[in-house]
């Protein structure tokens, strides 16, 4: 029963995740973060560039600027500049993080991430698994 429990709100922060990468401003991959701690959403993020910039994510050959912050870097940033702190929060995102960004996440104390689409480069992943951290992939996020 609480497993049951647990993956309808699974499902629901994902769905909030994927509403959130919509308002990313990126053509290539729009990609939503949210993070939670004791039942509680403490930040999100989405794909963008860094305050101050102008919000084009692509160069004129469509490939993504080397500078453009992923969802998840941006949502754990935002805790660092609160007084919330990650350890021991799921991060919920739509797209699973790359090697970069599954440093930060191990880093800030996240033990959990539900993802809900496998990002082609495998080795972020591979990482967190060598971390410890929980990681669900949840592909059907409508189903109850």
């Amino acid at each position: 029963m609480k497993e049951k429990k647990q993956l309808k709100y699974d499902r629901a922060y994902l769905r909030m995740a994927t509403e959130w990468g919509k308002l990313s401003y990126c053509k290539r991959k729009q990609v939503g973060a949210i993070i939670v701690k004791d039942r509680m959403i403490i930040s999100d993020g989405y794909n963008g560039t860094p305050t101050g910039f102008e919000n084009f994510c692509e160069d004129d050959e469509g490939y993504t600027k080397w500078y453009v912050l992923h969802a998840e870097a941006n949502a754990i940033l935002k805790v660092a500049a609160s007084t919330q702190s990650c350890i021991g929060a799921t991060l919920y995102i739509t797209l699973s993080p790359c090697k970069e960004c599954s440093k930060l996440i191990h880093q800030a104390g996240i033990i959990r991430v539900v993802y809900s689409k496998a990002y082609k480069d495998d080795s972020g992943l591979r990482f967190l698994k060598k971390a410890g951290i929980d990681l669900k992939l949840i592909e059907d996020l409508d189903s109850q």
